[in-house]
């Protein structure tokens, strides 16, 4: 069951608080209870700085660690609400949209989030591409004097690969390739 807000109401009164975030991470990352990483001892207590002190050995484990909270100076009512919006929005988030929307203090934080996040959408170990599959490349890199084309330096050749499921996209995957030959395409697919 999916238990996740829908609406930003929701999502206000749901993590409006760090205590709030934190029993949220708490129950995605252990839903049937904490237990340690190193031995499996399952009995604990929380310090005042949130992290958990298992009995068995003294080991503490944090909630964040292993995560992309991990070291953190950001409260995780910010984090969470940063998530909530990229996840929400139906066309694409762009850092400094971030920064302006919700206030995250420079662009490069807002960049380094962005970043993290998108690397921590994509699923291991996803299916390849099957079906009918659309392929095109594009440049990246904003707009810069000199040559037109695919001869502008300062741009990325960013492969784009989508499956065909009727009249919609299905699945996507991005690639950077050196050059749009044959060979560096087939190497990216």
């Amino acid at each position: 069951m999916e238990d996740y807000p829908k609406t930003l109401g929701e999502f206000t009164s749901r993590f409006s608080t760090e205590a709030a975030c934190r029993a949220y991470l708490v129950q995605m990352r252990w839903p049937d209870g904490i237990v340690c990483p190193s031995c499996g001892a399952t009995k604990v207590w929380e310090t005042r700085r949130g992290l958990f002190v298992f009995a068995s050995g003294g080991h503490n484990q944090s909630v964040t660690a292993g995560t992309i909270f991990e070291g953190t100076r950001k409260p995780l009512t910010m984090w969470l609400r940063v998530m909530w919006s990229i996840t929400s929005q139906k066309t694409g988030a762009s850092a400094l949209g971030l920064q302006q929307a919700l206030g995250v203090g420079t662009y490069f934080t807002a960049w380094t989030w962005l970043h993290k996040l998108r690397c921590a959408m994509v699923r291991p170990g996803r299916d390849r591409l099957c079906g009918t599959i659309e392929v095109d490349e594009t440049l990246i890199g904003g707009v810069k004097q000199g040559t037109p084309g695919r001869g502008a330096a300062g741009k990325s050749l960013v492969l784009i690969a989508a499956r065909c499921e009727g009249r919609r996209i299905g699945s996507i995957r991005l690639a950077r390739i050196p050059d749009a030959s044959g060979g560096s395409l087939g190497k990216a697919l």
